[in-house]
Order: structure tokens, then sequence, then C-alpha cells
């Protein structure tokens, strides 16, 4: 199997239920506290995948079941042709900045957005706290589209390729970016989603090329969690968690990382949502 067939693996719900067939326990319920340290490599823009999943929402999420959820929409409905959307907003939610979200910040990021199996044709705001989405061919599928990344919401709609420059609805406000480098994010209090999601208090993303590099910084301490790392770097010095199995190694984590029951299925680190979804037991 390839590394880029493991990977896939690494994010499969079913791979919760393996870990958990094979005697390696997952933990019971979030706790809020700690750090999450994680160890990727350079390539697949993995670092910015979970950066931006911890720092930016979207209308809409897949949860780790695959179901469609509202996000920082509360509930939405479309033309009988579904050609004409429109998307109630969180009248709860604030930017990093302190600012609070509005219909106009998410009808700006979304205009600055392509939805290419949307053919959006306009986004209006209807009022401080509704948009309408009409496109240009109907699309039964467009909440579901609006749940991927590439849509996410900014002040203004500035949803800058720069992240220590950027200003989201996330659980994860940024302390500091290093493309291809680094990033370090701490947890905002009193979020709309607190209890529910955003765990940790700080999480820290490393890009590490070298996969025995990434198991060696496992090994010694220096991270929680290692993407796609040497197995014979950890398997034999020390006890982790192994996603999906020890035989077929994409991720390798310290048994005080708490994992959730579920993980999504859809991209890398549980869908982008890893630093949200995953705590410290």
């Amino acid at each position: 199997m390839t590394r880029i067939d493991r990977r896939a693996l690494f994010t499969s719900g079913a791979a919760a239920a393996l870990l958990a067939a094979t005697g390696a326990a997952l933990a019971g319920a979030p706790r809020p506290g700690g750090i999450l340290r994680l160890a990727v490599p350079r390539d697949g823009d993995l670092m910015d995948h979970v950066a931006r999943g911890a720092v930016f929402d979207t209308l809409t999420e897949i949860g780790p079941d695959g179901s469609l959820r509202p996000e920082l929409a509360t509930r939405w409905s479309s033309s009988p042709d579904a050609r004409i959307w429109r998307f109630d907003i969180r009248s709860d939610v604030a930017f990093h900045s302190g600012a609070q979200l509005q219909a106009q910040d998410v009808a700006a990021s979304l205009r600055n957005s392509v939805v290419e199996a949307g053919h959006v044709a306009r986004v209006e705001v209807l009022s401080k706290e509704s948009i309408q989405i009409a496109l240009g061919a109907s699309n039964p599928h467009l909440p579901y589209l609006l749940a991927d990344g590439r849509f996410s919401i900014a002040a203004g709609g500035e949803v800058s390729c720069d992240l220590s420059a950027a200003d989201g609805t996330g659980c994860y406000r940024v302390e500091r970016a290093r493309a291809g480098r680094d990033f370090r994010a701490t947890r905002v209090m009193d979020h709309y989603k607190s209890g529910q999601a955003g765990w940790v208090d700080t999480v820290e993303l490393i890009v590490i090329p070298d996969a025995e590099v990434r198991a060696e910084a496992l090994r010694e301490g220096y991270v929680d969690v290692a993407a796609l790392p040497a197995p014979d770097g950890v398997l034999s010095h020390g006890s982790f968690h192994y996603h999906p199995s020890a035989s077929d190694m994409a991720l390798a984590a310290r048994r005080d990382v708490g994992l959730p029951r579920r993980i999504g299925a859809r991209s890398a680190l549980d869908d982008g949502r890893i630093a949200e979804r995953w705590w410290r037991v």
C-alpha cells in the first residue's frame, strides 16, 4: 500500500473500530486543557489544512459520521429547483479580532471563493443574519459543498493565504504562523462551541519532512502526534496509539492523547479538524 493510501486510511471512520478491536482503548469523554503538538510532513500541505481547520469555520460541517450539520449557519432552505438558496447566520459568533460576525462577512467570503460545482451567479445579503446564493444551475448538494475549507468565513471576506493575519471564528486564535515551518494557536475562551469542540488550550504544528525524524520527535516526547512516522522508529520504542494499525501506520500518538470514537474520513487528520476534536487525557 502506498503512503498516500495510508494517509487515506488515517482518516477512515473504520479505523476507530479497528483500534478498539485490537485493544487500543480510546479515551472516554473529552476534557479541556493541555497542549497538542503535531509533527506533519511537508507534502500534502497538511500543516495548512489543519491550521485553517482550527482558525476558520464554514457555514456547514460534515461530521465524523458523514452527516451534514450546521456550523456558522443555523438553517438553510432552497427553491424547488435547488437554484436559489437562503442561509440564516448565527448571531452569537465573534471573530478573533472581537468584531461580530455578520451576513456581510459571509457574503464577502463566499464571493471570494469559487463554488465550482455550484456555478454561483451572485451572493446577496438579505438581512444582518441571512444571505441568499443564486446558482447558475440547480445544485441540491450546495450545503455539502460549503462545508469544504475552501469556503471558510473570514472578517470582511479576507481569507488570507497568510495565516499570521487570519481573522476567523474558529476555536483557535493564531499566535504564530510560518508557512511550511510551524504554527501555534490558542483556544478562544467563551467560544460558541465551548463544551462541544476545541478542547486543548494550545495547538502546535511543526513541519518535519523526514519520517524518521518525525518518529524520533514522538519517541523523545517533543510532539504528541506524528503523521506518517517511520514505523521502525516507534514500534519498539514505547507504547503508542497506532492508526489505523501498527502494521500499516499512518499515525502514531502518545497514550495520553484522546482520540474520538469516530474519525472523519473525507480528508487527512480528521478532516483537518483534529485541533478541535482531539484532546489530552
